[in-house]
């Protein structure tokens, strides 16, 4: 069995060059790579384009490497809890792609399974078809997206093995499983890495061939991205 394991974030990172794409899994702060993003931050990494469903916060998340400036370009869905990412945008400072959710996850998907590109309804009508070839499908106007081209992609799991196999746990598994495999190099960190053999195989989510290096990760702070609670009665 090949093992996976590398001893930190830090040689975790190793290859790791300005200008790169990245992908980072999460939904919110819900199942974010923390240490890899702290990692990122640390390295100055400049010029980057990171692919994800949303920018984080204004002082957690992706908002942690937008507040320094090492984002040239966000591929996102969502980015309205975060107060930086629209004074970048807006000012022109940042280059920005909005793509329909499950687009983003589709095109993640078809990177993942060796797919260039596919046809999709998403989009078709508004300025997120504009330039895109468009194709009638059972009467149905379709447009076609192209899978991503990523450098690495960043991942957080709730278990995993020394060869790489992965459990999410609860909402965190969003973006997380379609990114694996879905980049040049997967990175994953996890919040308990065991011996293999350990994890039940029927309950694996992802399979160890789809991740290239995985490392025990720490100090999670799993943040509330919008507390809500019921009132008094």
């Amino acid at each position: 069995m090949i093992n996976k394991t590398v001893t930190n974030v830090q040689v975790a990172c190793e290859g790791i060059q300005d200008g790169m794409t990245f992908m980072l899994g999460g939904f919110g702060l819900s199942g974010i790579p923390e240490n890899s993003i702290a990692e990122l931050v640390r390295r100055n990494v400049k010029n980057v384009t990171c692919i994800s469903n949303n920018a984080g916060v204004d002082d957690f998340g992706l908002g942690l490497l937008l507040q320094k400036k090492q984002i040239k370009k966000m591929i996102s869905s969502y980015v309205g809890e975060n107060a930086e990412f629209e004074r970048q945008m807006l000012s022109g400072e940042l280059d920005v792609e909005l793509i329909p959710q499950g687009t983003l996850a589709q095109r993640c998907q078809a990177a993942q399974s060796g797919i260039p590109a596919f046809y999709t309804p998403a989009g078709y009508g508004t300025e997120v078809a504009e330039g895109k070839e468009a194709r009638e499908y059972n009467g149905k106007m379709h447009i076609l997206e192209h899978a991503f081209n990523a450098d690495f992609g960043f991942i957080k799991a709730w278990k995993g093995d020394a060869a790489g196999n992965l459990i999410f746990k609860g909402t965190a598994r969003n973006f997380n499983p379609n990114m694996c495999g879905a980049a040049k190099i997967t990175v994953v960190e996890v919040e308990e890495l065991v011996p293999v053999g350990t994890l039940d195989p029927n309950q694996i989510h992802i399979p160890g061939i789809f991740v290239q290096r995985i490392f025990q990760g720490s100090k999670y702070e799993k943040r509330i991205e919008q507390l809500t609670v019921r009132q008094r009665s």
